[in-house]
């Protein structure tokens, strides 16, 4: 037969055969056996690359059809694994470049002319020559072609970037793998000069555009997964490395120094040579500023190359020595941006805001590696370099300043690392700076606002540090004392800045801060308050002076008995002078007579800002200083004592200041209250400090404290009730109309515990209400919300609920609660509203006094006296609960009637807001009668009524389920008990099932929805808990059960009135309700059975008499579902769990009753058979239920019940049976590795039973089952999920106790277990897929299997195979989920061996070591310094890595001294691979802390041998970390011991 096919070549070479005979020849030739030509595979491979050659060399005319065959054929045969075996067998075969050339061609035919003919097929015949070795050499024995390719790969993927079509993963994939061979190549080249061309030549502006297209891509959920999250990432980083390798080598250092230093610099070290042709910076400047790409993004492209190549070059050249390169480099760098034409009085317009941002970021990028790579030191190049890198940073500075561009984060941030480099940068032009970058500066937008923070706290830090605070608010004062450039400035000091100031002050001495106070003062006393009349501007310098003072004399450090006399004389002068200087004369402008109809104007508006404000702040600190320090003595000491009662009834804040008549005052505060602004709210806090004052006094004037608390709550009201608001940043100046709301509600709220106990009911009434209100305008206001750290009126209120000084504040609570039930009310119809028979309409009736209880409990002085002389508290209190029964007989009328309340869409969504506010509640601190009002209110929400046909179905059962939850929530309080005061324990739980059991016809057709399923678990909760409570209660326990199963027995769960015994007119909703009501029933009263003392056997009577009809009602309503049941249905999972219980309850029966010699024997018939058809449809439908998983919870605990009784098997079903079952589910698809995490309690606890009561025959079949699926068939077959269901239930067999026969049987199949693990590690490691899937369980079984193994694995072969594991498993280019179970497992594995088997270890120690350093190699590799981090969750995964390894080392160090000969070749292994990584950190900090544990244990002839045996290089980095070790552990190390006993 050979010799027929013996004649297809010369039929290949013939020009007579057609195209297509020929690859159907070409074709059957390469997979035939049959077909023998001499070196055949190489001979078809030149036949198609010579086809092609030609074709594309104009020779022969093909047809586009018969080219595109040729390209999948040579595709196929460089991807086919015939090709793949004989490479790797040996057999040379390889292409010719001329293949290489066509391939390019073909590709910058795709770039040029956007043609995708033929390009896929292309790309993977690429790819597949450079995933070759013998193939691939056609590109790395030319690099030319290899370059070419790599620079045609890198534009087209350009080209998909910078469409708006999807990015697939054809390209990018492709050119990972070209960039790879060339980095390969790269690293071998010699000459570095050829390397650097060939970059600058081809690849630099490909590469850079690349890696600016990567990086500012907008991604999208289209774009290929691979590409977006990983091939994006390792791309960047292969271009920094190329780029690294290319343009910056040692070798060429010299080429840059001689290019980049100056003449005179240069010449004594040249020592005559010639001077290099090579200009490397001159190159690369000229290839940046050439077209290589679009003209509107070359300015970005080139920005973000500039800091890139800056960065690159500091890593390769960036010594101490070299630093005046670096910088030339630096400016030669700068260069290339536009912002260097700007310094030659370019045209500003030239430049775009989206432009002056990038470049802006590009020179920010710049000052940073500059400042981070100590570039610029100040001494040396003021003393060896005539400052020539200060000249050129203060050009720089000169430019910031000279085009100011506030609305750029960038421009403050450059502006900042100037500071920072050396202050005397900006020192010339610092007026201003502080005016444009602060003073002056419009910056609105949070992004903008935090780096302009960053600067001025950078500013402060400086000054403060060298003593010159003055100095800089010397220049605040000079800026805010020009015009003003806008007529409203913002606020000087930001909530940010404030804190900063605060830092510093404390730092400076005392009397810098009183010369800047006393600067300031002075301005504003000779320059801005006589003029300030009539003036805006002038108003508004002294509204900017006036926030200076508060905050310096706010934030500095207080005076106290330490404080030199000097410095207290110093601020009681500068105190006299701030108050008879500057408050008495605006005191006196402001009490000037003025008509009521004359508007005010901006200037009387801002002057009473002000003087409020510092007349608020003189008092305050005077107070403070007054009381903290003895020797100070108050420019107010004359007048002080007791505040006579008519100055305090009117608000006296006059008796506190000195020189203030009361009458003048009283002008001054109704001015002063006309405006909504900083004025008014001073006047709050006033009035705040006046009521602590009296507190203070030792007979407080308790109406004085009642008008003031009065004052401040009026004050607001009418601002408050016009609901607009804005968030406020807490800064004093800086409230307007809209703000004031916010500061006022902020003022009363975090002064509650001072303000309440004098407020009279009214008012407590009113806060309670806007509480309310504002916490409902916030829920609707939620999305809307500002997330940065400002104060609104919602998260104030909040904050307030979730608070716990609410509780404590009896009244308010009691109120609050009021105004809630009042709301609920208003949401009802307004045909019920009408009604006052209804249960809310007859609890938000106004006339009961439910604040009487907490009067009675803790009664203050006077308070609320008057409302309280009319009746008697009993009276009152009798009242309150009276009402309270009334009303709960009243919801039990109506349940019963049936007449609910009709609710629309509308009005269940606004129940369902005020539900939510409920749940803010503290619900187990409510008093007594509140604790049953709330109950009342919830019971009727859920029992009184109804949702309208139309509204949502999940929307209702949310509401249903939430009210169900908060009753749950009160049943758990304190007070619970007093709720049956009104009402029968069972007439609620009547009222709950009679309600929900109506609502539930309109729930029959969304029972397969999560939320019927939530809705129904609610209930059962409240039911078992309400049921429980019954029971503890020990009240009437058996009549309330009685009536309450009584009632459930009465139900009829049908859709209307028909009594039918059929099914036609069964209801599953209700059936479901009611058959889980018979369940909890059931669970409780099982519980309460078993929980009971043999002695009691009359309660044990009790209950088992109870419990026999609760049981056989349920089986009937069981029965009855399942025959509604359609024929093949799957089990409804509602059933499982009654059946569960049903069986729990007959069992525990039994037991009580001394029957566990025959169970089954108590068990009636017709029971066992509805058990054993639960189990049997249970087992049918185990195995495909994957997907379901409250269906396999439910369905394992029955099985776990069931299968303790094995009496209960249906026929010759045995334990098998069940353990077949559980791996053919193990098997199912949907059963992923995250599913079996979440199911294996359940696995485990069913396992349990089973080995616990199988037989040993039974065990051995278990264990043959086990086996079988670790055989090495199901691997080759691609059956990975046989492997998986084998390996799961080997690892649950290791969970579960056995003795005896089977603990033998188990440890004598232990061997052949490992083994099979050991192969199946190794074919499964061949396939990435595979890792988490079958490689991750292997190693927690392998693990557990070790642990368990302790004293009884004897052979210490069987404990090493373990290492071949360990070895096999990849380590590297893993996704971070996998590198973590992989990690964690193998740590896992080396501690059980460390920890169980330590006699193996000491003869295995090489394969441990091994297999730990590969963990710590891993742990390097991931965790190196990258330029962009990425996801954070990604980096902690490498943290508790590095924690783990860090924690191995230090167990090394304690536990196992015969590894102290191994010391050095530890610490060895971990410099040599330290020495190739550039590390994170914070990971290098937890392996450094590791492998100092190691060095403990190095003698002195160790070191010595490391210093003398390891390379050069990775003996610098051994010295410096054995010098770090030095310093910082042993150093600590040994003055620990010192203190040890």
């Amino acid at each position: 037969m050979a010799a027929i096919y013996s004649g297809i070549y010369p039929k290949l070479k013939s020009a007579k055969t057609s195209w297509e005979d020929k690859l159907k020849l070409a074709h059957f030739a390469w997979i035939s056996h049959q077909c023998v030509i001499p070196n055949k595979e190489q001979v078809l491979l030149d036949w198609v690359s010579h086809a092609l050659v030609s074709y594309y060399n104009k020779k022969p005319e093909l047809e586009d059809e018969v080219v595109d065959k040729l390209w999948a054929y040579l595709d196929n045969v460089i991807h086919s694994r015939r090709l793949q075996n004989l490479l790797k067998s040996g057999k040379t075969i390889g292409l010719s470049f001329s293949v290489a050339q066509v391939i390019n061609e073909r590709l910058s035919e795709a770039f040029s002319q956007k043609t995708q003919q033929n390009l896929g097929t292309v790309l993977s015949c690429s790819s597949g020559i450079l995933s070759t070795p013998s193939l691939s050499i056609i590109y790395t024995a030319k690099c030319e072609l290899l370059v070419d390719l790599l620079s045609k790969l890198s534009k087209l993927a350009c080209q998909q970037l910078a469409s708006d079509n999807t990015v697939g993963s054809e390209v990018f994939s492709v050119l990972q793998l070209t960039f790879a061979q060339y980095l390969l190549i790269q690293r071998q080249q010699t000459n570095p000069n050829r390397v650097f061309g060939q970059v600058t030549s081809h690849l630099l502006q490909p590469c850079l555009l690349l890696r600016h297209l990567l990086t500012v891509r907008s991604w999208t959920q289209a774009d290929d997964n691979h590409v977006r999250q990983h091939l994006s990432k390792e791309i960047r980083n292969q271009v920094e490395t190329l780029l690294q390798a290319g343009l910056f080598q040692p070798e060429l250092f010299s080429s840059y120094k001689e290019e980049l230093l100056p003449e005179q610099e240069f010449q004594e070290k040249k020592k005559g040579a010639l001077k290099s042709l090579l200009l490397p910076v001159n190159t690369v400047q000229t290839r940046l500023a050439s077209g290589f790409c679009e003209p509107a993004i070359h300015g970005a492209v080139v920005a973000g190359s500039v800091s890139l190549l800056y960065k690159l070059f500091l890593d390769s050249y960036c010594k101490a020595e070299n630093h005046l390169v670096c910088f030339h480099m630096l400016s030669r760098l700068f260069g290339c941006l536009r912002l260097s034409g700007l310094q030659q009085e370019a045209r500003e317009d030239t430049l775009s805001p989206a432009d002056w941002s990038t470049e802006l970021v590009a020179l920010e990028q710049l000052l940073n590696l500059v400042l981070s790579s100590d570039v610029y030191n100040v001494a040396s190049d003021r003393i060896r370099h005539k400052e020539i890198q200060f000249v050129f940073y203060r050009k720089l500075a000169q430019m910031l300043m000279s085009h100011s561009q506030a609305s750029v984060p960038a421009w403050f941030r450059c502006l900042k690392l100037l500071v920072s480099l050396n202050h005397l940068i900006v020192e010339p032009d610092l007026d201003d700076l502080v005016a444009s970058a602060w003073i002056d500066a419009e910056v609105s937008e949070p992004r903008t606002k935090k780096p302009q923070e960053s600067l001025i706290s950078t500013m402060f830090q400086t000054y403060s540090k060298l003593r010159q605070f003055p100095r800089l608010f010397e220049e605040v004062l000079t800026v805010i004392c020009r015009p003003a450039a806008d007529e409203l400035r913002l606020p000087v000091f930001s909530a940010g800045l404030t804190a900063k100031l605060r830092e510093c002050l404390l730092e400076l001495p005392p009397n810098q801060i009183l010369d800047i106070l006393c600067l300031f003062v002075e301005k504003c006393q000779t320059l801005i308050v006589p003029a300030v009349e009539g003036s805006a501007d002038m108003a508004l310098k002294l509204l900017s002076v006036s926030s200076v003072l508060h905050a310096f004399l706010f934030n500095m450090r207080s005076l106290d008995d330490v404080t030199p006399s000097p410095v207290v004389l110093r601020t009681q002068s500068l105190l006299a002078k701030m108050q008879k200087g500057i408050i008495q004369p605006l005191m006196e402008l402001l009490q000037a007579p003025r008509r009521q109809e004359e508007k005010p104007d901006l200037w009387l508006r801002k002057a009473s800002d002000s003087a409020l404000l510092l007349v608020y702040t003189w008092i305050e600190v005077d107070t403070l200083f007054g009381v903290s320090c003895s020797k100070y003595v108050s420019p107010a000491a004359e007048i002080a004592g007791v505040v006579s009662a008519s100055a305090a009834r009117h608000g006296g804040i006059s008796a506190f200041l000195p020189g203030a008549e009361e009458q003048s005052w009283e002008r001054v505060m109704e001015l002063a209250n006309s405006f909504t602004s900083t004025s008014k709210y001073c006047l709050e806090l006033l009035t705040l400090q006046k009521m602590k004052m009296i507190l203070m006094q030792t007979k407080a004037d308790l109406q004085a404290l009642q008008h003031a608390a009065a004052f401040i709550v009026e004050s607001g009201r009418s601002s408050m009730s016009r609901r607009e608001s804005e968030p406020w940043d807490g800064d004093i100046t800086a409230i307007s109309d809209l703000t004031y709301p916010t500061a006022h509600w902020h003022l009363v709220i975090s002064n509650l515990t001072i303000l309440l106990p004098y407020m009279s009911l009214k008012d407590v009434e009113y806060i309670a209400n806007m509480l309310l209100e504002t916490l409902v305008l916030a829920k609707a206001q939620e999305a809307d919300t500002d997330t940065e750290s400002s104060i609104s009126i919602g998260k104030i209120s909040l904050g307030l609920m979730q608070s716990s000084f609410l509780p404590e504040m009896k009244v308010l609570h009691c109120a609050f609660l009021t105004s809630l039930i009042h709301q609920f009310a208003k949401v009802l119809p307004s045909a019920a509203r009408d009604s006052v028979d209804l249960p809310l309409q007859q609890l938000s009736a106004g006339n009961i006094p439910w604040h009487e209880e907490i009067l009675a409990a803790c009664r203050h002085v006077d308070l609320l006296e008057a409302s309280s002389e009319n009746k008697p508290l009993k009276n009152e209190l009798s009242l309150s609960w009276k009402t309270l029964e009334k009303v709960a007989q009243c919801i039990i009328l109506l349940v019963k009637n049936g007449c609910p309340v009709m609710l629309k869409e509308s009005q269940l969504e606004r129940f369902l807001g005020l539900l939510e506010i409920a749940s803010l509640l503290k619900l187990d601190g409510l008093l007594p009668s509140d604790c049953t009002r709330c109950f009342l209110v919830l019971l009727s929400l859920l029992a009184n009524t109804r949702a309208s046909v139309s509204c949502s179905k999940p929307l209702l059962l949310k509401f249903l389920s939430t009210c169900c939850h908060l009753l749950r929530c009160l049943q758990a309080g304190r007070n619970a008990n007093s709720v049956f005061k009104v009402f029968h324990a069972s007439d609620i739980l009547e009222a709950v099932m009679t309600s929900q059991l109506t609502a539930s016809k309109f729930f029959t057709d969304i029972l397969t929805v999560p939320v019927w399923a939530q809705y129904l678990q609610e209930v059962q909760d409240f039911l078992e808990d309400f049921l429980q409570v019954i029971i503890e209660r020990r009240q009437s326990v058996k009549l309330n059960l009685e009536k309450f199963m009584s009632f459930l027995v009465s139900c009829k769960p049908d859709v209307g009135a028909a009594k039918s015994r059929g099914c036609k007119n069964w209801n599953p909703a209700a059936g479901q309700l009611l058959l889980m009501a018979f369940t909890t029933l059931c669970h409780v009263v099982t519980l309460y059975l078993q929980q009971l003392p043999e002695k009691k056997l009359q309660s044990v009577d009790v209950a088992s008499a109870l419990l026999e009809p609760v049981v056989l009602q349920m089986v009937r309503t069981v029965e009855h579902g399942l025959q509604s049941n359609t024929q093949n249905q799957p089990l409804p999972v509602a059933f499982i769990p009654s059946v569960t219980t049903l069986l729990k309850a007959d069992l525990s029966y039994a037991v009580k009753k001394s029957c566990q010699i025959e169970l089954s024997g108590f068990l009636e018939q017709p029971r066992i058979k509805l058990y054993q058809k639960f189990y049997s449809q249970i087992l049918r439908e185990l195995p495909c239920a994957g997907g379901n998983l409250q269906f396999l919870q439910s369905a394992l605990q029955f099985l776990t019940v069931f299968c303790s009784v094995p009496e209960l098997y249906p026929g010759k079903e045995t334990a098998v049976t069940v353990v077949f079952a559980m791996k053919k589910l193990l098997t199912d698809p949907a059963v992923t590795t995250q599913v079996i995490r979440t199911m294996e309690a359940e696995l485990t606890e069913v396992l349990v039973q089973l080995l616990g009561n199988c037989s040993a025959e039974e065990f051995y079949a278990i264990m043959r089952l086990v086996l079988q699926g670790l055989e090495m068939r199901n691997v080759w077959q691609q059956n990975a999920k046989e492997v998986l269901s084998a390996v799961t239930l080997t690892k649950l067999l290791l969970s579960c106790p056995i003795s005896g026969d089977k603990e033998k049987a188990f440890w004598f199949a232990s061997p052949q277990i490992i083994t099979a693990l050991a192969m199946q590690t190794k074919e499964a490691c061949q396939d990435q897929s595979l890792i988490p899937t079958i490689v991750i369980p292997i190693l927690e079984t392998v693990a557990a299997l070790l642990r368990q193994g302790e004293g009884v694995l004897l052979n210490p072969h069987h404990v090493a195979l373990a290492f071949t594991i360990l070895l096999t498993v990849p380590l590297d280019r893993l996704k971070t989920e996998d590198y973590r179970g992989v990690f964690l497992g193998v740590h896992e594995v080396l501690f059980s061996i460390v920890q169980c088997h330590p006699k193996v270890l000491l003869k295995a120690t090489p394969s441990f070591l091994n297999s730990f350093h590969r963990l710590v190699v891993s742990v390097m590799h991931e965790g190196r310094q990258k330029g962009d981090r990425g996801n954070t969750d990604e980096f902690e995964v490498i943290l508790k890595c590095a924690h783990l390894v860090e924690r191995m080392y230090t167990h090394i160090a304690a536990e196992m001294e015969d590894f102290t000969v191994f010391s050095a070749f530890i610490v060895a292994q971990y410099v040599t691979e330290l020495q190739k990584v550039t590390l994170h950190p914070a990971v290098k900090k937890h392996l450094t802390e590791g492998i100092y544990h190691i060095l403990d244990l190095c003698i002195e002839r160790d070191i010595k041998f490391l210093n003398a045996s390891l390379p050069a290089g990775v003996r610098e980095v051994f010295k410096d970390l054995y010098s770090d070790y030095n310093h910082y552990h042993k150093a600590k190390k040994q003055g620990e011991e010192k203190y040890t006993a």
